[in-house]
Order: structure tokens, then sequence, then C-alpha cells
């Protein structure tokens, strides 16, 4: 049965920009025009009258971490904790709660140290105290650092003696362990927690999908694939659990499982591996990116540090042309773009390919506008966390000063220097709303009200180009999504007002009615 769209503001993002009416069959746009066209051609069909609302394409997220935010809803969330005594109780009463049992892992998510007194991290003693008879685990909101209780590092094998990883640190003061990891020492002791139960998880990957729908996203990224996350997209394939389509892009130790994982099973429309990634640096909230100039406040020099070795990242990328696979590389300050942009110029004197397969810089926060010329002439792109303006860029201003803090995420610079750009949330860091995504790169105003690099600021009809056209482009998806046009999929997000007609100030507070995938709706607002 053919569907036709009508009755409210069609935003195709093509040209031309409006159009009265869509056709859709087969979950495919069959026409777009004017109505009386669309109703004369379309003979049996089923009306779906937009009410005077605005329909444009569905956004499209361009880097999250699809299986954490599964596994999110089978954590507590701390988020806004200002206090010891605040962190104490909410995990109490988590505890008491959900009748969680001695023994038994207890995950929590969403602490920033940077709202506690002095930003400074519970003692080991105190995070005893939190859960006395369990190991607990806190994530860090930026998913590079994290705390540990004395019972969950004895399980990781961790004591005062453990060394270093590289490209990450377990804290030790006075030769005994705070319970804080960064970087790798955490990111690669949280791979050894037991995952819950697949029908468990399974029902949390529903969740995870109802709350990207309720974004009005269609298209998500698991940015971060390994191995043992395969088993469970198997499960969700078989099950037919995905409404939504996942791009995944494991690390290069797991590409060819996944390539085979999805070889061996039936064809299937939802899941692609997109290509692999990799990590260059950490977090500038937490003061472990990567940077050419000192952070402020620190006598020492102190720039952040690298995660990976030139010899390694340049391997990485020529890797990556041989499987004729895209790379992206989590970069957050400028060394660690320096890093990706001299690397990536190497490996493409052996591998000029690699120009064709659109790497990625993903973060991009302290990317810096003298970089940007050689991003374009590499063949490279950005996808930008602008949202962090908002969100953690009162903290940027303490770490690195106002001329740097102003110029984080530089959108309109790439947009001046043509290069290609998108815009993500790294959910779960925070939640993958693509409109107060929107609304930070169109005003730039930190949470303190800080109007924080006003030369940065792009038009609302640029940012939402991130969300959708240059997003499906960076999936090399753009002949088939991020415009509504004939031929392309019928994804769509309704919205109660125009985006490109409300005052700017106001982007963040549109309301999304209703979501469709290959023109079936998989989320309506009650």
């Amino acid at each position: 049965m053919k569907k036709l769209f009508y009755g409210g503001k069609i935003l195709t993002m093509a040209d031309p920009l409006y159009a009265e009416a869509v056709l859709v069959e087969n979950g495919m746009v069959m026409a777009v025009g004017t109505e009386e066209r669309l109703r004369g051609i379309a003979q049996d069909y089923e009306e779906v009258n937009l009410h005077g609302a605005t329909m444009m394409p569905s956004f499209i997220d361009a880097h999250s971490h699809f299986f954490q935010v599964a596994t999110s809803m089978l954590q507590v969330s701390i988020n806004g904790a200002k206090s010891v005594e605040e962190l104490a109780s909410r995990i109490s009463e988590y505890i008491s709660e959900n009748a969680i049992q001695p023994g038994q892992w207890v995950n929590v998510r969403d602490y920033d140290n940077n709202l506690m007194p002095d930003l400074k991290n519970p003692t080991l003693s105190q995070l005893d105290a939190f859960a006395p008879h369990n190991p607990l685990v806190i994530y860090h909101k930026s998913g590079h650092m994290g705390l540990m209780n004395s019972e969950a590092l004895e399980r990781m094998g961790i004591t005062a003696d453990t060394p270093n990883p590289e490209g990450g640190r377990i804290e030790v003061v006075d030769g005994k362990l705070t319970g804080y990891l960064e970087e790798n020492a955490f990111i690669e002791s949280i791979k050894k927690i037991p995952l819950p139960g697949p029908e468990e998880l399974a029902n949390a990957f529903v969740l995870a999908q109802k709350k990207y729908a309720s974004y009005g996203i269609t298209t998500v990224q698991d940015g971060m694939v390994v191995k043992e996350m395969l088993p469970m997209y198997q499960l969700l394939i078989q099950k037919n659990l995905l409404d939504l389509d996942v791009m995944l892009y494991p690390n290069l130790e797991s590409y060819d499982a996944a390539v085979q994982m999805l070889h061996h099973m039936p064809p299937q429309p939802h899941v692609k591996v997109g290509g692999v990634k990799i990590f260059l640096d950490g977090s500038p909230q937490g003061r472990t990116a990567w940077m050419r100039q000192p952070y402020l406040g620190d006598d020492s020099g102190y720039c952040g540090y690298g995660t990976l070795t030139d010899d390694v990242v340049t391997a990485s990328f020529e890797q990556a042309a041989k499987l004729n696979a895209q790379l992206i590389g989590h970069c957050n300050g400028d060394m660690a773009a320096e890093q990706f942009l001299r690397c990536l110029e190497k490996a493409e004197k052996a591998y000029p390919q690699l120009k064709e397969l659109r790497p990625v810089i993903i973060h991009g926060q302290l990317l810096g506008r003298d970089q940007l010329p050689r991003v374009r002439e590499l063949g490279a792109m950005v996808s930008f966390f602008v949202a962090h303006v908002y969100h953690w860029g009162d903290v940027h201003l303490r770490n690195f000063g106002e001329e740097r803090a102003s110029h984080i995420s530089p959108t309109r610079s790439a947009l001046e220097s043509n290069v290609p750009f998108t815009f993500h949330q790294d959910a779960p860091v925070i939640e993958p709303d693509m409109l107060e995504t929107v609304w930070c790169a169109v005003n730039r105003q930190t949470r303190n009200g800080v109007h924080l690099g006003a030369d940065e600021e792009i038009s609302t009809f640029d940012a939402l180009r991130a969300i959708t056209i240059n997003s499906a482009y960076q999936y090399f998806e753009e002949e088939s999504k991020g415009t509504i046009a004939a031929g392309k999929q019928a994804d769509f997000v309704v919205l109660e007002q125009n985006p490109l007609e409300v005052e700017k100030s106001q982007l963040k507070d549109i309301q999304i009615l209703e979501t469709y995938k290959n023109g079936e709706s998989i989320y309506t607002r009650s």
C-alpha cells in the first residue's frame, strides 16, 4: 500500500527546498511534488495528514556507541551529582530498590568530577562505603575514565604494582591505589565486567532504539565494536529486533570477525560494517586530550597524551586501505589531530585510495583552524561534538583559556575551508538530542550563559545539513539517505515547528512528533 504524506510543511533539504506532498511505496520515496500531482499518480494509497507540522529527512547519528547506550539502560545514572553524599545516597538507593545481591556488579554512569567540590574524586575508602558488599564501577561521563572500589579492583587483578598500560594510567598515591583509572587502563578493565544475560540485554537494545527514535534518529553508529559484542548483534539480527540502521565500526582486531558474522547470516537491511575505529587521545574535560600547548594551571607543561605511536597509526591507515574500509579516529586535542593528519599523509603516499575512503576525525574539539586546509587536502572530514560548547564550554574555558576555548568545534571555519563535517553526541556521553546539537552550533552558548566563539556560529540550515545530508555522505549513503527525494529511503522526522522559521534560541525546544523508518512509524510522541 502506498502512503501519501501531506498537510504540512515538507522540508526536503534538497532542491526545491519545500514540497507539498511525498508519495511512499515499499519503504522508498516514490515521488515528491504537489499534492494534486501525487494524488493523480498514486491511485490506491493511505493518507498521512501532517496537520500543519513540518516533515524533513530523519536525523543520522554520525558517531555514538549503540551497545553502550543499550547497556546504560541497565545502569544507575548519577547525572548531576555534586557531592560525595549525593553519590552515596543515589547508589545506595539503587542497590536497595533493585535488590542487588552481595557480590553482584554495580555499574554507575554519568559521573562528572567537574561538578564535585574542588573537582576532586571520591577517595577509595568512600568508594568502598558506597557499595560495601559489591564490586562497584563508576563511569565518567566522558567515557574515558572511571572509578572502582577495592572489590572491583581486586576482581580486575589491579594492585598498586600493576604497570600502567600504554596510553592509560592507574592512579597510585603514596604507594596506594586511589580507585581512579583513565584511558586504556580503564577501557581495558571494563571489558572484563560480565555482560547481562542475552534476554535482558536484548530488551535493553529495544529500549535504546526507542530512545534514538524519540530524537528523530533512524541511523545509528556503534563506534567501537570489539569481538565480545558480536554474539549480541548476531542475536539481534536473528530475532529481527532492529528497526534502525546500525553502522558498526570495529577496532582492527575485530574487523574480520564482524564482516564474517554478517557474511554467514541471511541478508538483512539494518546492519553494516562501516569501517574501523582507532583512538588517538582522551577527553578535554578530563584533561587527557593531547594538546599542542599545555593545559592552563599546570606548571609542568602537561599537554595530555596520545594513546598510539605514529607507526601504529600509519599502519592502521594502511590496513584500512587494504581492507577498502573507512577509518574513523578519535581525536579531541589538536596534537592528536596533528598525528592523524601526519600519519594519513604518509599512508596516502603508498595508498592514494585512502582519499576516496573519507577518513573521519571524530570529535575534533580542539582541532586547530590552521589544520583545516590539510584536512581538506587529504580528503578527510570531521564529525564535531559541537554540543561540548554547552555541556563543557565552561570547563574548557578553565582548562584552555578564552582564546582556545572559543574555537572548540570550529564549524564556521570548516565551512569556509570546504571541509565536510557532521555532528554527533557520542551517546551515551550525552543524550542523542540532535535538535539540542543544532541549537548549540547556531547559538554557541555555555551552560553558564557564556557566548563562546561567536565567529564559529553557523546558520540553522547548515547545522541541519550536518545531521542529514553530510551524515549520509559520511556513511557513503548519500544516494539513499539525507534528503527527501525520489528513490531514497522514506526515513522522516515530523517536527512541531519548522526549524528554519523559529527563533534560533528556540531550536532545542522543538518537539519531535513522530519518526518514520522506511515509511513506517517507529515513534510517536504520547
